[in-house]
């Protein structure tokens, strides 16, 4: 891949982040219903989240903590994985006062769309890591 692809890339992958973080505090009430119900706290695990995805895009942007913030943006993905699962299980429907999306749809971003995230946090990593090595 070009130096042009590897930058866009990383730009996209701080913006993508940035904004979901800033969002877990502009709209809270969006992902309260997506938390599954037996965690405790669902305040708490937003917030957490979002400084996660915040602290994750900062560190993307500095050269000698972007291949572990790419690792820690997998990791938090793979976190995910269970309220996904959840979220196909009660059918698409999370509480009568929010949304439906349909299941197909919760299958896709959980097969599909969380691969293609993974992958991209990995892509950053891998190209971050030789960077990184050609410094030293």
């Amino acid at each position: 891949m070009t130096k042009l692809t590897q930058k866009l890339s990383l730009a996209l992958l701080i913006a993508l982040y940035l904004m979901a973080g800033i969002n877990h505090f502009i709209s809270p009430q969006f992902y309260y219903p997506l938390i599954p119900d037996y965690f405790e706290h669902k305040i708490l695990i937003n917030q957490l989240s979002g400084i996660a995805e915040i602290l994750l895009a900062i560190g993307l942007i500095f050269k000698p903590t972007r291949y572990y913030a790419a690792i820690g943006i997998v990791l938090l993905l793979l976190a995910f994985v269970p309220a996904h699962i959840w979220m196909i299980t009660k059918g698409g429907c999370f509480t009568p006062q929010s949304f439906c999306l349909p299941v197909w749809l919760m299958w896709v971003r959980l097969l599909i769309l969380q691969p293609l995230l993974i992958a991209w946090a990995m892509y950053v990593a891998r190209f971050s890591k030789l960077q990184h090595k050609k410094l030293l």
